[in-house]
């Protein structure tokens, strides 16, 4: 098996083969997955530049701690959850201080005329708590099944079909009604 070409090695043996010293194997398990986990971290972060950070954070991160790869999980899986992380660990030191740019959600592929509803639900991804923008994200948009988003959130897999269907429910009300909740008016005037 050792024999075969790194683009036709499995990714667990891609990732046995770095610890065990292989220089190219990292590389190639970053060339098949570089960007599913820069769209991860695009959408997690809403930030171009802060998604490019996070993401290089965590292939840093898998590089140097790819021993603790114990292979009980798919690496995408793996690599989800490092990436998740980075993201996380990355939004929690740099809260913004201004409102996040724009980016486009859907593909370089859809029609002009979707585009108003692309913003209507980016918008609404980024009013939902958190937890339920994760789960969704991860289920939802990039395919993940609920047990793979549990390992990569690390929440029981019930977590996540809660947060998925509370999320689901949230964003539709949102988008039936997408004007931002205002402060209450005072009832009386000074």
């Amino acid at each position: 098996m050792g024999s075969l070409p790194l683009q036709e090695r499995h990714d667990r043996e891609l990732m046995r083969a770095h610890v065990a010293g292989d220089p190219d194997a990292f590389g190639e398990i970053f060339r098949r997955h570089r960007d599913r986990m820069w769209a991860v971290a695009l959408r997690t972060t809403r930030n171009r530049e802060l998604a490019a950070d996070c993401v290089q954070d965590a292939f840093i991160s898998a590089f140097r701690r790819a021993d603790s790869y114990r292979g009980d999980a798919a690496v995408t899986t793996w690599l989800h959850r490092i990436v998740v992380n980075a993201c996380l660990d990355r939004l929690r030191r740099e809260r913004p201080t201004s409102e996040l740019p724009e980016y486009e959600l859907a593909d370089r592929h859809d029609h002009h005329a979707s585009v108003d509803a692309r913003l209507d639900v980016r918008e609404a991804l980024a009013r939902l708590p958190e937890g339920q923008r994760m789960a969704l994200v991860l289920v939802d948009m990039h395919g993940l099944s609920v047990a793979e988003a549990a390992a990569v959130l690390e929440v029981a897999e019930g977590t996540v079909k809660s947060r998925c269907s509370r999320g689901r429910e949230a964003l539709a009300a949102l988008l039936r009604d997408p004007q931002p909740q205002s402060p209450r008016e005072p009832s009386e005037r000074p």
